[in-house]
């Protein structure tokens, strides 16, 4: 069973709400702003850019911001290139692997609206941890 299903497939509804309205084209942050707005509407709990902190060994090294944070489950992260590249996945990846956020979100608000769903799990944070 997939974490935060309901969860992840409400975000999802609400990406597809904005992409039919605006299409491709616009600034990131402008799909930023409309999707929190949608999120609202749909009663979901969204903070943007909020800042996360990054910590090693039990120690903060550093922080992030995240486009939008969905009732603090779930770290969206949203591109609005033409294509997505290997680094995209990875921005996101970390900021999973850095964090205590296990979920996110990559969509891609590009020529044809794409979404990815990353997990990385706290457990395996404190595994890598230990070693």
């Amino acid at each position: 069973m997939l974490q935060e299903r309901q969860l992840t497939q409400g975000i999802i509804e609400c990406f597809f709400r904005v992409y039919d309205a605006l299409g491709f084209g616009f600034l990131e942050s402008v799909y930023r702003r409309a999707l929190a707005l949608e999120l609202a509407a749909s009663g979901l709990r969204a903070g943007s850019e909020e800042v996360i902190d990054v910590w090693y060994r039990a120690e903060k090294v550093g922080h992030f911001r995240a486009d939008l944070i969905v009732e603090h489950k779930v770290i969206i992260e949203i591109k609005a290139a033409q294509t997505l590249v290997p680094a995209d996945r990875k921005q996101l990846l970390n900021y999973l692997r850095g964090g205590p956020v296990e979920l996110g979100l990559l969509l891609h608000f590009g020529p044809k609206a794409r979404f990815e769903r990353l997990i990385f799990t706290n457990d395996q944070k404190n595994n890598r941890a230990r070693r």
